[in-house]
């Protein structure tokens, strides 16, 4: 009798250990949120700031009368950004200015030429580069926050350049030219120079509107001979628009 009451309690106990399971089976178990993609597209401001270094021919400058010869020069520019980007699928395409606000300096002591023929004088000859303005393209592969691209473009900068003598003296009213090349020189010259910039860079977004970067451009402005310019960048952007 105690052994069947015994056999009898245990079927029940594993009945209902059963059913229990069962029903916790059949609870529903609750998908994971799906993750909604980081989306680049938008219209941004931002700034930017960074250091610059290169060469120019501070000649070309004030006259087109000497041979070509360049001074090293460097610096650093800040600014403002401004663009717009699109993003479909993975591919990025945007456009973006910026002006900067440019301290690049350089100078040195040159003995300059006419057609080969060296002059019988030598000009201290200091050159700077005061702002940046350039409008570029953007392309680039994004991958959720992460955005790698390339830019091209325009650019204008804004250049000027002294030449004194050795003694410190202005030599524009008393220099002779040797080589047949008459006429007065000028010794302090401005230019805008127009020219184009290449270069790429990668930027994180580290939330749905706020994103930095780092970027490496080189520009060339008037002629190879006149100004090349390494360009190291970084920049934050604030975007508004974006998809959620």
């Amino acid at each position: 009798m105690r052994t069947g009451m015994g056999i009898t309690a245990l079927i029940l106990a594993t009945a209902f250990a059963g059913a229990a399971t069962a029903s916790d089976l059949a609870v529903p178990m609750k998908a994971a949120p799906a993750t909604t993609p980081f989306n680049w597209s938008g219209v941004y401001f931002g700034v930017n700031g960074g250091g610059d270094w290169g060469h120019q021919d501070p000649f070309n400058v004030v006259t087109n009368r000497f041979d070509n010869v360049n001074i090293n020069f460097s610096g650093g520019q800040v600014g403002g950004t401004a663009g717009v980007n699109l993003q479909v699928s993975w591919l990025l395409v945007g456009l973006e200015a910026e002006l900067d606000w440019a301290r690049i300096r350089g100078s040195q002591a040159l003995t300059p030429s006419v057609l080969s023929v060296p002059q019988a004088f030598t000009f201290n000859a200091t050159t700077n580069i005061d702002w940046d303005l350039n409008v570029r393209a953007r392309i680039g592969y994004a991958q959720q926050n992460w955005l790698y691209y390339i830019t091209a473009g325009v650019v204008v900068l804004g250049a000027s350049t002294d030449l004194t003598t050795v003694a410190g003296v202005d030599p524009c009213s008393t220099v002779t030219l040797i080589g047949g090349t008459p006429g007065k020189l000028t010794c302090h010259g401005t230019d805008k120079r127009i020219g184009a910039t290449l270069g790429g860079g990668i930027e994180y977004a580290f939330t749905q509107n706020w994103s930095a970067k780092v970027e490496y451009r080189y520009t060339m402005a008037a002629s190879l001979e006149a100004s090349q310019i390494n360009q190291v960048l970084a920049g934050v952007n604030y975007r508004i628009g974006l998809t959620p």
